[in-house]
């Protein structure tokens, strides 16, 4: 029997040419390194102070203190209820606190993003190498498979020569 040709890869040649871009680039061993500017880091330094609870406790006790001076000022009121003052020092607070972090949530989105898109690219290598290997083993069974059909037929062929000569043996006795 003729050896049969390999298996078609279950690779395309497109996921191949995918495969050998991505081997180039090492996306395993190279993840990727975000470039963080000045701003940037001002901005992720500005969202953790003001995402934590030290900040929370610190203003807290701040508008406490304030309120409570205005409240039972015994001289002067720097600003009587409804506290007028306060509020715009809140609002401006409010009106620059929202954009710096929202810089900073978009700067970690972008570097998710990356990140994703890096763990895609691992993934899709890991993927496509897996399905090379399995290739590569169902061509070396294949080829096993056919080597061992050889050597049977080989082996038949001997044992039908001895019987063949076992029965010329006993017909010439």
């Amino acid at each position: 029997m003729a050896y049969r040709h390999p298996l078609r890869p279950k690779v395309s040649p497109e996921e191949y040419k995918l495969l050998l871009r991505l081997r180039e680039r090492k996306p395993a061993q190279n993840p990727p390194k975000p470039i963080i500017k000045m701003g940037d880091r001002l901005s992720d330094g500005f969202a953790a102070v003001m995402g934590s609870w030290r900040f929370i406790i610190i203003q807290s006790v701040i508008l406490s203190i304030w309120v409570m001076l205005n409240g039972v000022a015994f001289v002067k009121h720097w600003d009587p209820y409804p506290f007028i003052l306060l509020n715009l020092v809140l609002s401006f607070q409010a009106a620059y606190a929202a954009p710096i972090i929202m810089m900073s949530q978009n700067r970690q989105a972008a570097v998710d993003r990356q990140e994703a898109k890096h763990d895609y690219e691992v993934n899709m290598k890991a993927e496509l190498e897996i399905g090379l290997l399995h290739d590569k083993v169902d061509l070396l069974r294949e080829q096993e498979i056919v080597e061992l059909k050889n050597l049977l037929l080989k082996q038949q062929k001997q044992i039908e020569q001895l019987e063949e000569f076992i029965r010329q043996k006993e017909s010439s006795e």
